[in-house]
């Protein structure tokens, strides 16, 4: 086990989650957005039900949002449980976690290298960085918080397993690997991670020329392999962990093809997903010197200027050769090779959604340009002899001017008129931003200036299928049905993502039983609930098929399930009539007080329901 920290450690680790929870605890006053949040918890029925064994058989089978991730499926129906709805508490959980993050990665680093100065500053940009934001403070992105929380809880556990090497504590790294792989398949490179840590600072690989990295090892007194071993035979001691890693790659890919997710070499090239993986390399390191217009997405785009994939490429060459040549100091060679090889999942060589890059993606690859930053500023300041005190109030500045970002970035986070309206003003050709602020503004109400966004979406991306099941339900809603349903059939061409077509389903079911064409409507409706969706208007137009038809006992099943996740007065009214034709008075007189206990006025929702009943 690690030594007890010392009175400054304990100072400084209470300061960081102190920090780190005031800095972010303005989201606790945020509501949930639409972006994804409905997808994995306001919208889920199932995360909805709370902590269940069958919640728990859902999350362990389901390739819902094209990932298999049972451990962020729990997490998320345990806030349900504590909190319901109430979104200040799915917030809170995901700040506490990164304070905790931020503890660990200090601990860690401490002990590994016996550096606390060190330690504390790299744990503090990790803290205070605004490219962390997007992680922290967006409900749906649970995943990489808490995959971040095993992954040093299994890097922790390997230090425990170097002191005594044995199954027991081996067995101890597996099983947090394997939460963090089943919380995101990003920590799929913790393997890679650890044989750095081997090479520096833990000081276990053979080599020449490794003075400094047993000096660096040992400063503290921590010591963690008697001998140095080759590079082979450290790889072959996580021979176990790559087969999860072997493992989770392949039941990922399994997911986001059966999702739709993954997108074809034949609309996005391997010859252009590389060079956007060049780029986007470069543009992540920018952001972090210098992170300014931050947004959510950043949609793929049709070109890249060849200048900036070049520049880029020889700035990557760059960098590599002098930590090459300045091997010396392995903390260079560590921390440039965590970031290249971490961010390798999701540099997008396989391509999975419209994104070109995301600054959720850097939460766990910025690690390693941190410990290289202050690792060498250190160093240089050393070997220059400047007062610590100088160095003390650059650290400072430096984490103070990145907190005031973080602090202006987490204003965008509020709400989605917010988040949308800066994301497009950071990024006007922005087709997803589009989308959703036409969204946002239709739930305010102000349905003209929502179809400007809409048919702007539609122009920039014409093959997204959001923008035409948005142009659709806009039509819809005009009562122009024969627009809608040409747009709800091109979704249908264009979409592979479930809850798109089931969408699409859904509303091509609502038109044709407004035109009383009830066999095509029971065959959209069908389709739908075969997608595993179920939607409200749905469930209420099969009851009401089913009322007209005559057949009571699907007429009662589809109301009993319309009120189990919407209740309504006019609903209850429904199914008891369903129940009344049923003979079934006891239920209807129990179903008809529901209605009663709902209603403002019992008379006006008989009127409502009787007028549905009859059209």
């Amino acid at each position: 086990m690690p030594r007890p920290p010392g009175r400054l450690a304990l100072l400084l680790g209470m300061l960081l989650v102190a920090v780190t929870l005031v800095l972010y605890s303005p989201v606790l006053r945020h509501g949930f957005v639409s972006y994804d949040d409905d997808r994995y918890v306001t919208g889920n029925p199932q995360v909805q039900t709370g902590l269940t064994q069958a919640m728990a058989s859902w999350a362990f089978t389901t390739f819902e949002q094209a990932n298999w991730h049972p451990v962020t499926w729990l997490s998320h129906a345990s806030d349900v449980q504590l909190f319901h709805l109430n979104a200040a508490g799915h917030h809170f959980t995901s700040v506490l976690l990164h304070a905790i993050n931020v503890l660990l990665l200090f601990l860690i680093l401490r002990w590994f290298t016996g550096y606390t100065g060190r330690s504390f500053m790299v744990a503090a940009l990790f803290a205070v960085h605004p490219l962390n934001v997007e992680s922290v403070a967006w409900v749906a992105e649970r995943k990489s918080v808490l995959s971040m929380l095993f992954f040093l809880l299994a890097v922790a556990a390997y230090g425990w397993y170097l002191r005594k090497p044995g199954v027991p504590r081996y067995l101890a790294i597996t099983i947090l690997f394997a939460a963090g792989l089943m919380s995101k398949p990003m920590v799929i490179t913790l393997p890679f991670v650890l044989v750095l840590l081997d090479y520096w600072p833990l000081g276990r690989m053979r080599s020449s020329g490794d003075r400094e990295s047993r000096v660096s090892a040992t400063s503290s007194g921590v010591t963690f392999a008697a001998s140095s071993q080759s590079f082979a035979k450290l790889c072959l001691e996580k021979i176990p962990l790559l087969a999860l890693s072997a493992g989770s790659a392949i039941i990922t890919m399994i997911a986001q093809r059966a999702g739709g997710a993954v997108v074809s070499t034949g609309k996005i090239s391997l010859l252009f997903r590389l060079e956007n993986s060049i780029l986007s390399y470069g543009l992540y390191i920018k952001k972090m010197v210098w992170p300014s217009r931050l947004a959510v997405i950043y949609p793929y785009p049709e070109s890249l200027p060849i200048w900036q994939v070049v520049a880029s490429a020889f700035f990557l060459l760059g960098i590599t050769w002098l930590v090459l040549k300045n091997r010396q100091f392995r903390y260079l060679c560590v921390g440039w090779f965590w970031y290249l090889g971490t961010m390798v999942p999701m540099i997008g060589l396989v391509q999975v959604g419209n994104q070109a890059r995301a600054d959720r993606y850097a939460y766990l690859p910025l690690i390693g340009l941190f410990v290289m930053v202050v690792w060498a500023a250190a160093d240089a300041a050393n070997s220059r002899r400047v007062k610590a005190n100088y160095v003390v109030v650059a650290g400072i500045a430096t984490l103070v001017a990145l907190s005031w970002v973080t602090h202006v970035q987490l204003t965008y986070w509020q709400d989605d008129l917010h988040l949308w309206t800066h994301t497009l003003a950071v990024n006007p050709r922005n087709f997803v931003a589009e989308n959703n602020l036409g969204l946002t503004l239709i739930r305010q109400g102000q349905r003209d200036k929502a179809i400007a966004h809409f048919r702007a979406a539609a122009t920039l991306a014409p093959a997204d299928p959001t923008s035409q099941l948005n142009l659709g339900i806009y039509a819809q809603e005009q009562g122009d049905y024969k627009e809608a349903a040409e747009r709800y059939q091109k979704v249908l061409k264009l979409a592979n993502d479930d809850q798109l077509r089931a969408s699409a389903y859904a509303n091509l079911g609502t038109i044709y039983f407004a035109l009383h064409d009830y066999p095509r409507a029971q065959q959209n409706f069908a389709a739908t609930l075969k997608l595993q969706r179920v939607f409200p208007i749905t469930l209420r137009d099969l009851g009401l098929m089913a009322l007209r038809s005559g057949d009571w006992n699907q007429a009662i099943r589809y109301f009993s399930w319309l009120v189990s996740i919407q209740p309504t007065d006019v609903d209850y009214f429904l199914l008891a009539q369903s129940f009344h034709q049923a003979s079934r008075d006891d239920d209807a007189r129990w179903a008809y007080q529901q209605a009663a206990q709902l209603s403002r006025d019992i008379s006006q929702t008989k009127q409502i329901a009787n007028q549905l009943a009859v059209q």
